[in-house]
Order: C-alpha cells, then structure tokens, then sequence
C-alpha cells in the first residue's frame, strides 16, 4: 500500500497523506509522488483544482520522517537528509505558486511538514480537531518549509512566540496568527470535496465557513509583544523573567535548542525585511543543511525521538550563541544553495 493516495476525482486532483500510523509524515516517496502529481496536473485543464487532506483521526500530518535523517547521519551520511529537505521545499514551493486553487483540509496534528503543505496553499481549512505547531527549536531545527514565512506575517510579535516555544494552535489561534484561512466542521468535509469535484468551484468554502471562536492568543499579546520584539534571545528572555506572567513562556523554550533560538529569530527578522515565500525557503535551507554536520540535529532528535529522555546535550548554552556561530549556520550555501525555476522565484 502506498504511503499517498493521489487521484482525480471529477475535476478535483485529490492527494490524501495515507500514513495514519506514522501521522501522516513525510517520507522522500511521497514528496516525490505528489510533486509528480502537481508538475502534471498544473497543465491538465481536466483539472481545476488540488485538494490535499490525511487519513485517519489523528492527523493531516504530523510533520517529516526526522527519525530517518537522524539513522543516515548517524552513520556520515548527510546527503540522505539534505536531499529530503530540499525536495520538500521544492515541493512547498510549487504548492506555494500552483496555478490553480489548492485546498487543504487541515485536522488532527499539523505540524512541522503538515503545516509546510497546508500554510502555503491557496485556501487553507482547519477542522474543530486541528492542532497546528511548528516545534522544531525543541529538536535542534528551525521552523522550516516556509515557516518562517508565515511566522514573519503573524500579528505584532506573535511569530516570534510561535517559532522560538513551538506552541500548539487551536483552529481559532491559527487562523489569527494567518496559518489558516476559514474554519470548517470536519462533518461537512465529505459533502464539501464532493462538490469540489463536481464543480471545481472554491466559493463554496466560503459559504461553508463558520466563525471560530475567539482565539487565545489574542489574550496573550499583550505579553507576548513588549516581551518578544525585543533585538535579540537574551534581551527576550531578561524581559520574560521580569515581565507579571513571564516565566511560564520563558519555560516554554528555555531547554529547547540555543542555536536553533538564535538562528529562528533572526530568520522569522529577515524574512519581514526580505518577504516572499522562496527567499524564506532558500534562507531556511542553509540552516537546515549543516544542522546535521555543524549543528544540534542529530543530538534533538536522539532525545525526543530515538532514546526518549528528553535531556539533549546541546552544544551551546542558551546565552552562548556567538554572532559567528549563528551567521556561519545561515551563510549562503554557493553552489548547493535552493535555486528554483520560473514562477516558483517569486
């Protein structure tokens, strides 16, 4: 059985992420099969529109298959997990200027690559269900395919809360942080994808969008922004560690990775001077590239995801991270930087 089932149905491309097991995560097989998928359904005019959603209760998906990156450069070996990350941003990328609608029904957990597909669509969904975060300062990552991104365009200094605690977002927080669209009742979803198919009419989310709720997020803003506009991590955290309510955020980070800290705020800085999702894809690759050789990746992904201790060795402290080290991990990459063809370099 194959880890994606990708079909037509009427005038609908329809690609379901079919590893409920695994929460739907990316493997290098099914990144390769859906950016086939989208090469050739961009000039079908059969085609009007994609739709993306995941099978099972638990998720869209859940993010990539990080424990193979970590079993291949355990071994010396970091082509394995370079040549994923940048077939998933090629992939990100193409969703992220397909020429025609793309729909993603966004339940369950989304994080990491569920939110690489769902947050560059066109119209993106989220059911009642739907947990979307983007966690990868807690595994010696950054918030990557495209994350930061979006996080730049979050309201006031929200991205930066987002990126460095890697907080869970209920349906309403997504849609205000602008990871999300509309907010639709996974019971109507049948009926909805039928009439995508049938008609390869979009408008018909908008009828069958409900208000959410008000997000809790908004609540926090007031903490969040004098806190995490702040120049830089150790003026962020000196604030957070003096500010009435403070601490429980600063708990939220304080053991995740220091490098991935500093490297992911001044990604989510530069991606608001320089906007645009490619330019953010590119910035996001040379991190990503050397977070196995120069960086924390493997160590975060043995404690969360191999041995399970939760206690990762990192190779900087919280207020280490020189201003060498950080700008050496998110240098242009020459030759092997991500250079993307026609449409998709806007």
């Amino acid at each position: 059985m194959t880890d994606v089932s990708i079909r037509t149905e009427g005038r609908l491309g329809h690609i379901t992420l079919a590893r409920p097991k695994a929460l739907n995560a990316l493997t290098p097989g099914m990144i390769a099969e859906i950016t086939r998928a989208l090469d050739v359904w961009a000039d079908d005019p059969g085609i009007a529109l994609v739709l993306f959603d995941g099978e099972g209760e638990r998720a869209f998906c859940a993010g990539g298959d990080i424990r193979r990156v970590h079993d291949t450069a355990r071994t010396g070996d970091f082509a394995t997990g370079r040549r994923f990350f940048r077939d998933e941003y090629v992939m990100n990328a193409r969703i992220g200027a397909f020429p025609k609608p793309v729909v993603v029904l966004m339940h369950g957990f989304t994080m990491g690559g569920g939110v690489g597909i769902g947050g560059n669509a066109s119209h993106r969904i989220v059911g009642e269900t739907a947990i979307l975060a983007m966690p990868e300062c807690a595994i010696g990552l950054i918030p990557d395919v495209g994350g930061t991104h979006l996080l730049a365009r979050a309201p006031g200094s929200v991205g930066e809360y987002l990126g460095l605690t890697g907080a869970r977002m209920s349906p309403a927080d997504a849609i205000f942080a602008g990871f999300a669209d509309s907010l639709i009742p996974e019971r109507h979803w049948p009926d909805l994808i039928a009439e995508l198919a049938e008609h390869g009419d979009t408008g018909i989310l908008k009828d069958a969008a409900e208000t959410p709720p008000r997000p809790a997020l908004s609540d926090l803003e007031d903490l969040i922004d004098p806190a995490f506009d702040a120049p830089d991590l150790d003026t962020i955290v000196a604030r957070l560690e003096v500010a009435e309510g403070g601490m429980p955020l600063l708990k939220s980070f304080r053991d995740h990775c220091p490098l991935s800290l500093v490297c992911t705020l001044a990604l989510i800085r530069e991606a608001r001077r320089t906007p645009g999702l490619v330019p953010a894809l590119q910035r996001e690759l040379r991190f990503t590239w050397r977070s196995m050789s120069d960086g924390d990746l493997i160590e975060g992904i043995r404690a969360a995801i191999v041995d399970r201790d939760r206690a990762p060795l990192w190779s900087d402290t919280l207020d280490g991270v020189t201003p060498a080290r950080a700008a050496a991990m998110l240098a242009p990459l020459g030759e092997n930087d991500l250079h993307l063809p026609g449409k998709e370099h806007t």
